[in-house]
């Protein structure tokens, strides 16, 4: 249904992929995966023919199928439109779809009353919800999803995969949310930057998420081990075989004229070391695998008494532009509690962990850490990124943010560069190596991994479980859930409840 020939996309003079050569037929789900900076949504955009800023080669041939195209985030002349005027503005067919409509809002979970209001008020997971909706009445062939399940509640990221899982229409999609790759990937494109980002590389399988990554893990655990057991074999023998030569020479030098017989010996010794020399340099070992590196992230101890109290919230009502969106909230919190607010979209979890936010900042007996759901509520005041990093501006503390800048993979020209050039992935990484260096002991998260590639995200959660402070954190990652947090509390109008850990 779609067929992609000898594809080389080049921005500036970083190739983001060559070469690359792939065939999606019905029933195939294709996650693109890398890490933050890679291409992957360059890489759809070039596909679909929408992208001004590379250089592209080779052939795509969509087949005259109609592709639906989710971006990543909605342009501002969208968000002023009403949602029902978004959803149909370009679709005449309102009355011949009404049944399906309908049958789509109860299951995204949305009410009809939306449709008269404007986009720009709803919330980060509403808006996807709409995008999506919009998708599925346009009747589409092919879907590309560009980070479909950001902001998503659980609920409707568990009706998404099952619908993933179930069209036979093909899927490419980029996603962060490690629970849906390993539901529902099918087919796997893994783009790399190596070399420190000076080469690119990808591995095309058609296989599930988790036995590629297993796989994956695996041969490259297999390849070091092999390659580091040679590096020591040869060099063993080439020292041992210096030592003889050495030896030899020595020999030589203080060997006696009146000796000939001991002297052709000693030359036809050397000529047999000489030749072992040779055929070891011709020797070719294996090579220790070139991928992509892992992030670095680590968290210094803090000390919170587990008594300590850091929360004591009662509110009567949660209210936004004049709207009530939840009453009788209670929130106790104490010493190292690892706590996560869930809920549906639209039920006022943002704005609670900002007022919560607001209340703690109040506070100087703790050091507050804080992650937005949208990075430039704080990064617009800054421009570049040692701005954030190190307000100081001192020599040392530059060095100092430099070294971990360089643990998250970011080059000297990200280091040096523009907030503003950065993707929403690094901007994360930025906001995790700030709470590093500032050595918070409350982090308050809003979607912590919601931007992060599936490939960092193992090391992120593993660093704030074992975190010992306090996080008070919105997120719909289920890895992240069962993995970081003992407390769940769920936020619907009316209050906050406890509840299970989810799967």
């Amino acid at each position: 249904m779609l067929e992609i020939n000898n594809l080389t996309i080049k921005i500036n003079n970083r190739y983001i992929i060559k070469d690359l050569s792939l065939i999606l037929n019905k029933n195939d789900k294709l996650a693109i995966i890398g890490e933050e900076g890679n291409g992957k949504s360059t890489l759809l955009k070039c596909i679909l023919g929408i992208c001004d800023y590379a250089d592209i080669k080779g052939t795509i041939n969509l087949k005259e199928n109609k592709i639906g195209y989710l971006k990543q985030s909605l342009t501002d002349d969208e968000l002023k439109l009403k949602v029902f005027d978004y959803l149909f503005k370009d679709n005449n067919d309102y009355y011949y779809k009404i049944n399906e409509f309908y049958k789509y809002l109860k299951i995204i979970n949305i009410s009809d009353e939306i449709l008269n209001q404007k986009i720009n008020i709803l919330s980060g997971g509403e808006k996807v919800k709409i995008s999506i909706l919009k998708l599925l009445l346009e009747g589409n062939d092919i879907l590309f999803l560009d980070e479909p399940t950001n902001d998503l509640d659980i609920e409707t990221l568990q009706w998404l995969e099952e619908f993933i899982k179930s069209t036979p229409k093909p899927i490419i999609y980029v996603s962060h949310d490690e629970t849906l790759l390993s539901k529902t990937a099918n087919m796997i494109l893994h783009i790399e930057q190596i070399k420190k980002k000076s080469e690119c590389k990808y591995t095309l399988l058609k296989i599930d998420y988790d036995t590629y990554i297993n796989d994956r893990l695996r041969l490259i655990d297999k390849q070091t081990k092999i390659a580091n057991n040679e590096k020591r074999e040869y060099k063993i023998q080439e020292e041992k075989l210096n030592k003889v030569l050495q030896k030899v020479e020595n020999q030589q030098a203080s060997i006696s004229r009146k000796d000939p017989h001991g002297a052709r010996l000693l030359k036809k010794k050397m000529h047999s070391l000489k030749s072992q020399e040779k055929k070891l340099d011709k020797v070719v070992l294996t090579d220790v695998p070139d991928v992509e590196e892992s992030i670095n992230l680590y968290f210094e101890k803090v000390n919170i008494p587990r008594n300590k109290i850091i929360l004591d919230l009662n509110i009567d009502k949660l209210t936004v532009d004049n709207k009530t969106l939840s009453k009788n909230i209670v929130l106790n919190i104490m010493g190292n509690s690892h706590v996560c607010i869930i809920g549906k979209n639209g039920t006022g979890k943002t704005t609670l962990i900002k007022l919560i936010y607001k209340e703690l900042s109040k506070r100087d007996d703790i050091k507050i850490g804080y992650m937005p759901q949208n990075y430039d509520d704080i990064l617009d005041n800054y421009e570049n990124v040692l701005d954030f990093i190190c307000p100081s501006g001192k020599k040392e503390d530059i060095t100092h943010a430099r070294m971990f800048l360089g643990n998250i993979k970011f080059t000297k020209e990200e280091m040096t560069g523009k907030i503003k050039d950065l993707s929403n992935g690094s901007k994360a990484k930025l906001f995790l190596i700030k709470l590093e260096l500032d050595k918070c002991d409350v982090l308050i998260l809003d979607e912590p991994t919601r931007n992060v590639s599936p490939l960092s995200n193992p090391v992120i959660r593993d660093v704030l479980k074992n975190y010992n402070g306090c996080i008070i954190s919105i997120s719909h990652d289920r890895k992240y859930i069962n993995e970081v947090i003992d407390t769940v509390y769920e936020l619907d109008k009316n209050g906050l409840h406890r509840i299970d850990l989810v799967n």
